[in-house]
């Protein structure tokens, strides 16, 4: 380990500590994972991770997220949440994340009453500072803490501090919920939810590991990482990735040639301006 990435880590490592108890919001990503694996190290049963679990939630996610915390070793529980049932989520608006985070620091903060913890943390990172996420008001609002933000750590410095530790999700490919693959304006439903989710997964057995599909009604408009791109013209991947999404009851299977980007429909929104993901 550098001497650069070791200051890093210890800086962490304080911040955690003068914690004393977290509940970690931890959905399973390589932020909330990395945060989980430190906060275990230095807190031990201190340091609970809990993962909402709701229809946004893609099962492989989900059993991603239990698989990383069994082998971090760290207290793990499920909770169900209900975002689903909150009208303004489901009327996905622009500040469609504000409501849903809103419910899962709800639930977090009852939770780490009962679990007679001191805080509430999440993964966010500096990076995640520059988007357009509503999700954060909501954080601040319900007092969450953010020791990677408050570490100074961007993305790079997670992955780096990720693999340093050993986490073998290092270089997982961002994630975000399912509900953020349908355009503002359109509600968001259960079996969109089952469908998006559904496809997603048979892309990923196809090989590809940095992928969205885009909910436009019976258009698919499938986002993979620039790197990938020309995977989808090789012999039988196109006609595969047709087959999965007639499957999923999409009529139009579509390639973004613009590749992956960090919330592509915000596109519509003035002022937002977005990432293209290279790999």
């Amino acid at each position: 380990m550098s001497e650069a990435t070791n200051v890093k880590l210890e800086a962490l490592r304080k911040a955690v500590r003068e914690l004393s108890s977290v509940l970690v919001c931890y959905s399973g990503g390589i932020d909330s994972a990395l945060l989980l694996a430190v906060a275990h190290q230095e807190l031990g049963p201190s340091a609970i991770g809990m993962t909402a679990v709701s229809p946004s939630l893609a099962p492989s996610e989900r059993d991603g997220a239990v698989r990383t915390a069994q082998v971090i070793g760290a207290d793990h529980r499920l909770v169900e949440s209900h975002e689903i049932e909150r009208e303004a989520y489901v009327a996905n608006g622009a500040d469609r994340c504000f409501h849903c985070k809103s419910e899962l620091y709800e639930i977090a903060t009852a939770k780490q009453r009962e679990w007679g913890l001191e805080h509430v943390v999440n993964g966010t990172n500096r990076d995640d500072l520059g988007d357009y996420r509503p999700g954060l008001d909501a954080a601040r609002e319900a007092g969450v803490r953010s020791p990677l933000v408050e570490c100074d750590l961007s993305k790079a410095d997670v992955r780096e501090l990720a693999y340093a530790i050993g986490l073998e999700v290092w270089d997982k490919p961002a994630s975000a919920c399912l509900s953020s693959r349908i355009p503002y304006g359109t509600s968001v439903t259960r079996e969109r939810l089952a469908q998006i989710g559904g496809f997603e997964e048979e892309l990923r057995q196809l090989g590809l590991r940095q992928v969205r599909v885009r909910w436009h009604d019976k258009i698919a408009r499938i986002e993979v990482a620039l790197d990938e791109l020309m995977q989808l013209a090789e012999d039988g991947m196109r006609e595969a990735v047709v087959a999965a999404g007639k499957r999923h009851g999409f009529t139009y299977i579509t390639l973004d040639l613009a590749g992956y980007r960090v919330g592509s429909h915000n596109e519509v929104l003035v002022g937002r301006a977005l990432k293209v993901v290279a790999s």
